[in-house]
């Protein structure tokens, strides 16, 4: 399975699987974050190639890899061999067949580089990351993020059945699991975004390179407002 590779910005690197359910290529991103002392937390596992493992090797110091919601254990199995004897941290109800840390509280050594945002509800678990020196949040399945040249199927899919008219936005798959929870979840959304982030790297597809809490507001009260 080849991946791509693109270095976001000076210390973020983003590489890009194959994953093709339902007939579509819905991609998994991989977000390597690094800090200042040159430390990497690598954000989702993917069945990662020798180049892969190189290429991550050549950003920084391999030092986390973090899954940031139960859902994410498609390629665990196959991405933690890459990296074996690091800290590999995951929320509450991971993969049990996988030996994991947990997430929640984040390490002490990201403080003041890397801010960790648990979804406030039961079923999602979903955690969400804010690195602030490039002003990057990273997502797993919160928001996806389709290219506008999107065509047939795929476009159909994600504007008809994800229900997603701009091809971003909230995907009813989470909606449905957000139900009940709403209160909670706008908590959550409030919290998000006090973060200075201009970039949102989602767990699958397209970066949003600027403007993004423009774009992520919006998102959130569209969500809100078909809830009411």
């Amino acid at each position: 399975m080849s991946s791509s590779t693109q270095q976001i910005t000076e210390d973020v690197l983003l590489l890009s699987f194959p994953w093709r359910p339902f007939g579509i290529d819905f991609k998994r991103n991989v977000t390597v974050l690094r800090l200042s002392d040159d430390r990497l937390v690598i954000h989702s596992t993917a069945p990662f190639t020798t180049n892969d493992i190189e290429d991550i090797r050549r950003f920084g110091e391999p030092s986390w890899l973090v899954e940031a919601t139960p859902m994410h254990d498609t390629f665990a199995k196959k991405g933690r061999p890459a990296f074996p004897n690091l800290p590999y941290l995951a929320p509450d109800g991971f993969n049990k067949a996988i030996p994991t840390e947990p997430l929640d509280p984040p390490p002490s050594e990201w403080k003041g580089e890397i801010d960790v945002l648990k979804i406030d509800e039961d079923k999602t678990r979903e955690h969400l990351f804010f690195h602030r020196r490039s002003r990057t949040l990273v997502v797993a399945d919160l928001f996806f993020s389709f290219p506008e040249d999107t065509r047939g199927w795929p476009r159909f899919f994600a504007r008809h059945v994800m229900r997603l008219p701009r091809l971003f936005g909230i995907s009813l798959f989470f909606r449905l699991l957000m139900m009940g929870d709403r209160e909670a979840f706008g908590r959550s959304m409030q919290a998000m975004l006090e973060w200075d982030f201009d970039r949102l790297i989602v767990g699958h597809w397209k970066t949003i390179e600027t403007d993004a809490k423009r774009v992520v507001q919006e998102a959130v009260a569209e969500y809100c407002g078909d809830e009411r």
